[in-house]
């Protein structure tokens, strides 16, 4: 059933200024669910900027006589087979109301894409066991779990001996050192859950919008000549956590079992600790079809936070 929302309560496409507004809305949702903000104005006022998001169409703010109440999106990346939808409120009704926005939009960008139909993917907070049941009542069901890791760093942590035969290449000075990389992620992440490939340009453009990110940042691994391995870090959970954030570690399958992925999880540690971070921090997805969270354990990472993807189809309009 279609939600309508209150006569008094006004709805228009966010932008860019909205971000505090947004950022206050998201940490006090947050905070309610998990006892901290989990979210920054960076955060926000990157994904009103985002490269693709057109708030026109793709955003929509929901005010109560000039109180913001809810926030919702959808993004689409890559083939826009899979599309990430965010909404957040603590209104029931408005809740329902962008949620019947966001599908409407999905509808239109499966037809625009060529698809008969499309998924949508939701983040929830395991915690937030009320509105699991309404997703789930929503037609939603449960796709995946994702563990936030984190290792502590108390004083210095020793840089790892490198494997026999790689060659360490740090930052990405030149198109082809991108490029190298840009393939490994994608040829790694292949068939893992919600992972869309991007085209290089469209990764590259995403990565200079975001604003605790730069090439530096970048680390890939050669073997016999050729890059096997790639680590994208950034400084997303700098600024409420004092932590370093591995983004994306990737290794060919090829060059798996050699010690590719610990060597270059040890070196972030290492280099997150002479930086003066109190730690590291990923995400995981416990259905990898990689062994990526026993390694994440066995290099002393522990999960600190637990989110379920939840996702349904969409039909194109």
């Amino acid at each position: 059933m279609t939600a309508v929302l209150p006569s008094s309560y006004t709805v228009r496409p966010p932008r860019l200024e909205d971000a505090q507004a947004v950022l206050e809305l998201v940490s006090d949702y947050n905070t309610s669910v998990v006892g901290f903000a989990d979210y920054t104005l960076d955060d926000a006022q990157d994904e009103l900027s985002e490269p693709g998001f057109d708030p026109a169409t793709d955003g929509w703010l929901v005010f109560d006589d000039g109180r913001l109440v809810g926030y919702g999106s959808i993004f689409g990346k890559g083939d826009h087979h899979q599309l990430d939808l965010d909404v957040v409120t603590t209104d029931p009704v408005v809740e329902r109301f962008l949620l019947d926005r966001v599908e409407a939009r999905a509808a239109e960008l499966a037809a625009q894409h060529g698809h008969p139909a499309v998924q949508v993917d939701i983040v929830n907070y395991q915690a937030d066991k009320a509105r699991e049941e309404r997703l789930a009542g929503y037609g939603f069901e449960r796709g995946t779990i994702f563990h936030r890791m984190r290792i502590d760093h108390d004083g210095t942590v020793p840089a790892p001996a490198v494997p026999a035969g790689v060659t360490v290449r740090r930052g990405a000075p030149d198109e082809a050192s991108r490029r190298a990389a840009h393939d490994v992620l994608n040829a790694s992440f292949a068939g893992q859950f919600g992972f869309s490939p991007r085209s290089y340009e469209e990764w590259h453009a995403s990565l200079e919008n975001f604003s605790g990110f730069d090439w530096s940042q970048q680390t890939v691994l050669e073997l016999d000549g050729a890059v096997v391995a790639m680590r994208l870090s950034n400084d997303q959970f700098v600024e409420d956590e004092n932590c370093g954030y591995i983004g994306r570690l990737g290794v060919l399958e090829k060059a798996r079992g050699k010690g590719l992925a610990k060597f270059l999880l040890r070196d972030q540690f290492a280099l997150d600790a002479a930086a003066g971070r109190t730690g590291t921090i990923l995400h995981v997805d416990t259905n990898n079809p990689t062994p990526a969270l026993g390694v994440y354990l066995s290099v002393g990472m522990q999960p600190v936070l637990v989110m379920e993807v939840w996702r349904r189809p969409v039909t194109a309009a």
